[in-house]
């Protein structure tokens, strides 16, 4: 009888020895998990890209809590296809391309927050061309790049009366601020609307070149909200399977906002060196008119909502035909508690 107990003993113990070690294989399969989880990033270069300098200055030198991979594009539209793919998980973009995108993709990504509000201006030649406030521009020729910034310049023309095709022509026959850039340096144009930091690049080129019209402080004279020029999205799939590391994700890339914003001089260094915009010192100047932010929550939610219903208005395919529903806005874990 005592041996049977010891027989059993020895069992119970041996069971026991081997559930620990199989909890702790798992738990160290786990990490391991966490620690190898690349976290696949796409950053547009230009403003909407200059709030994650410092994160991707970070993550190459190893100081980040996440493992990130981090890529730069010069156009919207690898970083949709990746997003559509699966090769990107959390990207930053116009906020009507994300738009498009969600609607495209029947709700494959979400916004997370806003990272760029209003980066608009007329520039004009001023040897040429004077220009006080938007009613001047009656009878004028704009010329302004395709998509976002051709969207809104078009809502804040027909809510100050003035009728594009009939009052005013906004001509966007220089597609990209690049072209547009050179296009009214070289004298080619003398009226057009530019983001930064295309403007303050414009005018270092070219001395009578003027900045006319903040087009961000008429939209908000305008309109009780104010313009949201770029974001950060990331794939829904992702999202729900990783909350904790996007979570950790938006904590690190708020804080590389805030850095950007008060550390213009050295955050202008790595925004040249990680090829976010070639030129350090045109970027450390733009800065201050770049409006980089962080908003995310009710205030973003609320903000977009307003944006993309006038987006809307002016044409319905500059959000992909359709307004997105609520279900487009990501809701942070500690806002859900």
């Amino acid at each position: 009888m005592k041996r049977t107990k010891n027989i059993i003993s020895r069992r119970i113990v041996a069971l026991l020895c081997a559930i620990v070690t199989l909890t702790a294989l798992l738990c160290s399969c786990n990490v391991g998990e966490i620690e190898e989880l690349e976290i696949k990033v796409s950053v547009l270069n230009g403003t909407t890209g200059f709030g994650a300098a410092k994160l991707m200055s970070d993550a190459t030198s190893g100081q980040t809590e996440l493992n990130y991979k981090f890529t730069v594009e010069k156009d919207p539209e690898p970083i949709t296809k990746g997003l559509i793919n699966g090769s990107i998980d959390i990207a930053m973009l116009p906020t009507n391309a994300a738009a498009t995108l969600y609607n495209k993709t029947n709700g494959g990504i979400r916004i997370a927050a806003v990272n760029t509000l209003g980066v608009l201006y007329l520039v004009v030649n001023g040897e040429k061309v004077e220009i006080s406030n938007i009613a001047e521009l009656n009878g004028k020729t704009v010329y302004c790049p395709a998509q976002n910034p051709a969207f809104i310049f078009e809502a804040i023309c027909r809510a100050s009366g003035l009728v594009p095709g009939e009052s005013i022509t906004i001509d966007t026959s220089y597609a990209k601020p690049e072209e547009l850039r050179t296009a009214i340096v070289s004298g080619l144009v003398d009226i057009a609307v530019l983001p930064e930091p295309m403007v303050t690049i414009a005018k270092s080129a070219n001395a009578s070149l003027t900045t006319a019209l903040d087009l961000t402080e008429i939209w908000e004279a305008i309109y009780p909200g104010t313009i949201m020029q770029g974001c950060v999205v990331v794939r829904t799939e992702w999202a729900e399977a990783h909350p904790k590391e996007l979570e950790e994700f938006l904590v690190e890339y708020q804080n590389s906002v805030v850095f950007t914003t008060t550390n213009p001089t050295e955050a202008s260094v790595m925004i040249a060196e990680l090829g976010i915009f070639a030129q350090a010192k045109v970027a450390e100047k733009a800065i201050p008119s770049c409006n980089i932010e962080f908003i995310d929550g009710k205030e973003m939610s609320d903000g977009l909502a307003f944006f993309f219903e006038k987006l809307f208005a002016v044409n319905p395919a500059a959000v992909g035909g359709e307004i997105p529903d609520e279900a487009i806005y990501y809701v942070r874990q500690r806002q859900a508690k």
